[in-house]
């Protein structure tokens, strides 16, 4: 991991994101990418007018002194810290922003509100994980030693997860955690034990386990009403610190995850949920 983004709205959640990416860093040798998103409109930043170019500029420069106070952090010393302010207009530009930084991971806090604008509630921490090509990390609480040992990974183990599981499966070993992978099988939709199994060795042969038979007594089939309940019960009961998961990008979350499934598990988890796009 060489680089990692943090959006910043100058809120306590952002704080989270942050200090959380510090952490990484710090093990992983990183940089950290901040990035302030501004409210601002295309008509203050384009019409030639002095009081509109004025505005333009006296909001930029008030972000570029918060930044520089927002950075002055203990937890970020010894840790090399790039700072950019952009024009606020959609979402899905901060994956824009991503590439052009090279970005390996977004750290994001899920709440908060910029005083110009209300940046990241709901919809919008929706919209980065819809739209991100990149591994997202959402952050909810303080961590202020983020060291998790044991994540999940839910998934429905057909074909379009391969790609999100293999990314997973790289980044909990460079962050060094146990990965337990896990099938909710629903009441409304249930399945043999046997139905899953071969579904979830087919899906291991595919994503080349070495060793797939041995991995398949690894996943845990956890029985529930829905995936969400599912996927937040065996967090609880196998003390997990992360939660991974796949998603669809701009078509919304994984067939697994169908609806607002998965961003639900987003938005109402307190555990740090990390997402793959399919």
């Amino acid at each position: 991991m060489k680089k990692i983004l943090v959006p910043v709205d100058f809120s306590e959640h952002s704080d989270y994101a942050l200090e959380v990416a510090a952490n990484i860093a710090k093990k992983q040798n990183a940089e950290i990418v901040a990035v302030h998103m501004m409210g601002l409109s295309d008509a203050v930043l384009t019409r030639d007018e002095s009081k509109e170019a004025f505005e333009a500029m006296f909001y930029m420069k008030l972000a570029e002194k918060r930044f520089a106070e927002f950075l002055d952090k203990d937890y970020l010393k010894d840790v090399t810290v790039t700072d950019a302010v952009h024009n606020y207009k959609i979402f899905s530009e901060l994956n824009d922003v991503a590439r052009e930084f090279g970005a390996d991971l977004i750290i994001m806090g899920s709440h908060g509100s910029s005083g110009l604008k209300e940046v990241f509630v709901g919809s919008n921490t929706e919209k980065v994980v819809r739209t991100s090509e990149i591994p997202v990390l959402v952050i909810k609480h303080r961590h202020e030693y983020f060291n998790p040992e044991v994540g999940v990974f839910a998934c429905d183990f057909l074909e379009n997860s391969i790609g999100p599981y293999q990314r997973a499966q790289k980044m909990f070993e460079d962050l060094g955690i146990e990965m337990e992978m896990l099938y909710v099988n629903l009441a409304g939709d249930f399945r043999s034990t046997r139905e899953i199994e071969k579904r979830i060795l087919n899906f291991l042969k595919s994503a080349g386990e070495e060793n797939p038979l041995e991995t398949l007594n690894k996943v845990v089939q956890y029985n529930e009403y829905s995936v969400e309940a599912g996927i937040f019960g065996y967090s609880q009961v196998s003390n997990a610190d992360i939660i991974a998961l796949p998603t669809q990008g701009r078509q919304g979350l994984a067939h697994f995850f169908s609806g607002s499934i998965g961003e639900d598990v987003v938005n109402h988890s307190d555990l740090p949920v990390m997402t793959f796009k399919v």
